[in-house]
């Protein structure tokens, strides 16, 4: 069965139970600051599992179905082998109250069974611990449906959460089938999410937390589509399913989803940088590089042609340019590495990365003294402590004039899009520098010509009004209370900073949960008599299904 298809079925097979097919967020995660991409499907519905009737109100229904895009940078030194991938789809369905551990349980044995045609290897379920009982219902479950390996496990397996400092998490089901070499492999993972943790897992682990139960039951599951590809076509590796080219060599492996997972990446908004995301990014496009002997246009042409019917995918020449940049630097660091220089002058003077210096000394079974690199590079440039958090929030690459003016222009194009187009848009996601501001948001369709003119009136017609931005620090139920537009899924203080765009009648134009900076008055935003600025969309284009993204200017 060919992988297009199977994704398909397993939308289908689910919208045919009663759940709402929701497209895939962004890689870039809106609602959890802990996490630089999204690594799982529940991420962006992570507030429902608290708020169980907010998935009613924003989906019109409790229970949902997704494939989600992720990321997963933690074992890339891994990536090669049979299995193990930085971009992947996530498979899963949700459930916010909708239904309990029996039904997610037949929903997958029916799929597993029925739809793939494969048999079920064994299943495990949580033994309990403490007052944490054992899950029975599970067990009994499986039973009826005549699995016969049925395995207890305890809390390191078979019990999920909470991700961050707080959050949902509850035991779990695990349900594992054979691959083509007749080894068991877990390939999907039911949550129930039936607790909530005020605590990290680390306290939770030490019992240093106290569990709540939730009110509703949530239900929270995750299969890798590559890997569940694999075995309905009895491949033994990931790498001879038609998601890719039948790649030999680790070397190879590691080429094509270096590249694969950067072209996602680029796509979703994130350019090559030295913090970050685009650190990460970057430092995947170089170590593909490192391994590629041809160009990688060919690669990415493969990726963008494989998933057409998918994902809107365009790199817009980003990893040509980080690629012919970084081969120049390969070249002159290579010779030197050789002559084993210091690896500090080979990051400072030839730009040559420290990862790359370590991955060739392991190869080459060379010592790299890090604490003398991290020493001598802390002295040299202070910076390197942020390379990790260099973001502002809100998503501003900066604080100077220009990009504190979009960033009030950001707030009335939500307000415009909500006023003209669809009260119920939401944003998805934001990025704003001096030049320009973008903004990810919920939408149905393509905005007509006609209404992206009318928003752009609306915000010109709000900078002329001269409207005050002010700044209130209100109580959070308050500021619910107002329907002042919130990033789901944070976690607010009882006080919380709101930004209004009012009248001098105080008629409010906006109010958003925001950390700032604003302008004080709409009108700085207009430039100067002698140097007027207007607002400007300059494009409005498909993220993925039902998310739209703007471009937009003041000149």
């Amino acid at each position: 069965m060919e992988s297009s298809k199977i994704r398909l079925r397993f939308l289908k097979f689910f919208e045919d139970r009663g759940h709402k097919i929701i497209p895939s967020s962004s890689l870039v995660p809106e609602n959890d600051p802990s996490v630089l991409f999204t690594t799982a499907g529940m991420q962006q519905f992570k507030e429902y599992y608290t708020h169980p009737k907010d998935a009613e109100k924003d989906f019109g229904s409790l229970n949902i179905t997704t494939v989600q895009k992720c990321i997963r940078t933690g074992d890339i030194d891994e990536v090669g082998d049979s299995s193990h991938l930085t971009f992947f789809e996530m498979l899963g369905n949700f459930s916010f109250g909708g239904y309990g551990r029996k039904e997610a349980i037949i929903y997958t044995y029916d799929f597993i069974t029925k739809e793939m045609d494969l048999e079920i290897s064994y299943v495990t379920f949580f033994k309990g611990l403490g007052s944490i009982k054992k899950d029975e219902e599970s067990k009994k479950v499986w039973q009826s449906l005549g699995v016969i390996d049925i395995r207890e496990e305890g809390m390191d397996d078979v019990f999920w959460g909470p991700t961050g400092d707080s959050g949902p998490c509850g035991p779990t089901t695990e349900i594992y089938c054979k691959n083509a070499d007749g080894e068991d492999v877990e390939i999907w993972n039911i949550v129930f999410n039936e607790y909530f943790c005020d605590g990290s897992r680390e306290k939770l682990d030490k019992g240093e937390v106290k569990l709540t139960k939730l009110p509703v039951l949530g239900i929270d599951t995750g299969m890798g589509f590559e890997r569940l590809v694999s075995i309905v076509q009895k491949k033994k590796s990931v790498y001879e399913t038609d998601l890719f080219n039948n790649e030999k060599t680790k070397e190879e492996r590691i080429i094509v989803d270096h590249i694969k997972a950067a072209l996602f990446i680029i796509s979703d908004g994130i350019l090559p940088s030295n913090t970050g995301r685009g650190y990460v990014l970057r430092r995947l496009i170089r170590r593909a590089v490192r391994f590629s002997k041809e160009s990688l246009e060919n690669i990415i042409n493969e990726n963008v042609k494989k998933y057409k019917y998918v994902y809107i995918l365009d790199d817009k020449d980003e990893i040509k340019k980080e690629e012919n940049k970084f081969r120049e630097t390969l070249e002159r660091g290579m010779k030197e590495f050789k002559k084993n220089i210091d690896p500090f002058i080979l990051a400072t003077t030839y730009g040559f990365p420290i990862e790359l210096t370590l991955e060739l000394a392991k190869e080459k079974k060379i010592k790299i003294d890090l604490e003398d690199f991290d020493k001598k590079m802390i002295k040299h440039q202070k910076l390197s402590q942020t390379s990790s958090t260099g973001m502002f929030k809100g998503g501003l690459a900066n604080h100077n004039e220009k990009t504190i003016c979009l960033h009030t222009a950001h707030h009335l194009l939500l307000a415009g899009l909500q006023a003209i187009v669809d009260k119920n848009i939401k944003q998805k996601g934001s990025n704003i520098t001096e030049e320009r501001l973008r903004m990810d948001f919920l939408c149905d369709h393509k905005l007509t010509d006609e209404e992206k003119k009318k928003v752009e009136g609306f915000v010109n017609n709000k900078i002329k009004t001269k409207l005050d931005v002010i700044h209130r620090e209100i109580p959070l139920k308050e500021a619910e209370k107002i329907g002042a537009e919130m990033e789901f899924g944070t976690k607010y203080p009882e006080i919380v900073s709101v930004y209004f765009i009012e009248d001098k009648d105080g008629n409010q134009i906006s109010k958003e949960f925001c950390g700032g900076p604003h302008v004080k008055n709409t009108s700085e935003l207009g430039g100067t008599n002698e140097a007027p600025k207007h607002f400007k969309i300059l494009k409005e284009e498909a993220v993925s299904a039902g998310i739209r993204r703007i471009k937009a200017v003041l000149l």
